[in-house]
């Protein structure tokens, strides 16, 4: 481990009053109690992975030790009056993340990767898409990730397709007749830029086009409007602002509009009777076709109990929170960022921005080396992004002071 070139301790940090009293006034500051957040450390890196629930380990808990230890394959349907089956754990986890992405529960299938339902929910858009169009539209710096998926799908499909990357403030001005579908991040991993989501969809289907977004670095960040937006297709991970835990199941919407949709990937529990064992696929009714294989239980359940954290909270109180910390840490660090070389690169506009504060260091590497050894936890993403996530329902803004506070402190010795 790095031995941090300044020690201190974050907690004795002297924070201001006037944060102090936000925090006293926090109507969401109950929820951090929800989360195991170790001593001596300001996690800011939820944008990676979340949190741990303490839900989580009870949930887990039970279903190791009562659900598979003593039911054994009996909780395949057991408790299915009462909604405590494993068989409808996608249906149950798809219903909670409805409220929080502006879904209906039909229009949202839970398993798989984030890339696996990319390559799914693409798929279906250019089958749907009018006839002759060939232009998968997308930002030429999206997640690598959806940029691979694209062009794998393209390889099967043979040349009559085409990925055309453009700069993301640029794609409405390439929206033509060529174009098939648009493919789109709406919040940047790296700088935190969040896109119009109802804005983008307007104009790509006054092109003809429909879309598919990521919403990676949305969902449980700030509530997402997908049926508002009148979006087509989206997918998203559970293990980033939904505190799913590591490798946690994704996501994929289907606006009811498309449910007829063919399905790329046609598993057994798409069909509309699993247990039939027939030998041609009827598809499921709405995005429950998109399911393809056996729900991942342990996984599953830890996402069920995670986004119970959510059952009560004023999706807009989430927003307007995640916009205030940002705020404060930006403000925070403005006096210093010329002289420390800090250059922000996310949007001080609130409307594009995620709930995430991004700087270019020309040391961006070591010196988030630095501030993990000294206990601020961010992440660096190449080339020279200094990368800070912040979570509404477990940072105070004493977290977000202590931080800059930690920061400067770091490049002080650092410089």
């Amino acid at each position: 481990m790095t031995t941090p070139t300044v020690q201190f301790a974050l907690d004795r940090l002297p924070v201001p009053a006037h944060l102090l009293d936000q925090d006293a006034h926090d109507p969401l500051a109950h929820k951090r109690q929800e989360f195991m957040l170790p001593g001596g450390v300001i996690y800011l890196d939820g944008n990676s992975l979340g949190a741990l629930s303490r839900r989580v380990t009870e949930r887990l808990t039970r279903v190791t030790t009562q659900e598979w230890g003593q039911a054994l394959i009996g909780s395949w349907t057991a408790g299915a009056a009462q909604g405590q089956d494993w068989m409808g754990l996608p249906d149950r986890v798809a219903a909670k993340l409805a409220r929080l992405i502006g879904a209906h529960p039909d229009e949202v299938a839970v398993g798989d990767s984030t890339s696996v339902n990319t390559f799914k929910a693409l798929a279906a858009a250019l089958a749907t898409a009018h006839p002759g169009r060939r232009v998968i539209l997308t930002d030429q710096d999206n997640f690598p990730t959806d940029l691979y998926v694209a062009q794998g799908l393209i390889g099967l499909l043979g040349e009559r397709y085409e990925l055309r990357r453009v700069p993301a403030d640029d794609v409405a001005a390439h929206l033509n007749s060529e174009v098939a579908a648009v493919l789109l991040t709406q919040v940047d991993y790296r700088t935190g830029r969040c896109l119009d989501l109802a804005a983008v969809s307007a104009a790509a289907h006054a092109a003809g086009a429909l879309t598919v977004w990521d919403l990676a670095h949305s969902a449980g960040a700030f509530p997402v409007e997908l049926n508002a937006a009148g979006a087509d297709f989206a997918v998203g991970c559970g293990y980033k602002y939904l505190n799913g835990g590591p490798g946690a199941p994704a996501f994929l919407f289907a606006a009811r509009r498309h449910h007829a949709a063919p399905v790329a990937l046609s598993g057994w529990m798409g069909h509309a009777d699993p247990f039939e064992m027939a030998r041609d696929f009827q598809p499921a009714p709405g995005a429950r076709r998109f399911v393809t294989g056996t729900p991942m239980v342990l996984s599953l359940s830890a996402l069920d109990a995670a986004l119970d954290v959510f059952e009560d909270v004023d999706l807009q109180a989430l927003r307007t929170k995640s916009l205030a910390l940002t705020d404060t840490f930006i403000a925070l660090l403005d006096p210093v960022s010329e002289r420390l070389g800090l250059t922000l690169v996310t949007p001080r506009d609130q409307a594009r921005r995620g709930s995430q504060v991004s700087y270019r260091h020309p040391d961006a590497r070591a010196v988030m080396a630095e501030l993990i050894a000294a206990g601020i936890v961010g992440d660096f993403r190449t080339p020279d992004i200094l990368r800070f996530g912040f979570t509404p329902l477990y940072h105070s803004f004493a977290d977000v002071s202590r931080a800059a506070q930690g920061v400067q402190a770091v490049l002080e010795a650092y410089a």
